[in-house]
């Protein structure tokens, strides 16, 4: 009997993993146009061509890292940066979205879609919990996923990250 309880501790922790793994799957694996988490600051300067306007640097007690938002508003991209220095290498953990931008997320949802389409597109993720119909779809989780708003049953604004601790 002794022999099978590890066997079943192993069992036990792999499920436990593969919940957590899953629950920021979604997080790990989406875009929006060619925006990722953890992309680095020198590829993220390589791709907005906007004017960037910088928020301070804070440093966060809830994570002991530090964190600055870059805002471009001509291109409707707003990025939280982190690194684990001050004024060290950043790199993306927050990505918003709003107009006037037009670039989609890897199922299509862009700014002005449908809250079907949302559905449609990211049903099989939603978390029913967190979500508001008419104004919010969560993707994933409040720790790490999408969140759609909407006004007038359109996409007004997209958010990848994690928007709770």
């Amino acid at each position: 009997m002794f022999t099978k309880l590890p066997l079943l501790m192993l069992f036990s922790l792999v499920a436990v993993f593969s919940a957590v793994a899953d629950e920021f799957s979604l997080l790990n694996e989406e875009k929006i146009g060619d925006f990722k988490m953890g992309l680095s600051e020198t590829d993220l300067k390589n791709k907005v061509s906007c004017p960037l306007q910088l928020e301070e640097e804070q440093l966060w007690g809830a994570d002991g890292i530090y964190h600055q938002v870059w805002k471009y508003p001509a291109c409707g991209l707003s990025f939280s940066m982190s690194s684990a220095q001050k004024g060290g290498s950043k790199s993306v953990d927050g990505i918003t979205v709003t107009s006037p931008s037009v670039l989609k997320t890897k199922r299509g949802i862009q700014i002005g879609s449908t809250e079907k389409a949302v559905t449609k597109a990211y049903g099989r993720d939603k978390n029913t919990e967190d979500s508001v119909p008419k104004e919010t779809f969560v993707a994933g989780s409040l720790y790490g996923g999408l969140i759609f708003n909407f006004k007038n049953n359109r996409v007004t604004e997209i958010f990848l990250g994690a928007s709770a601790e």
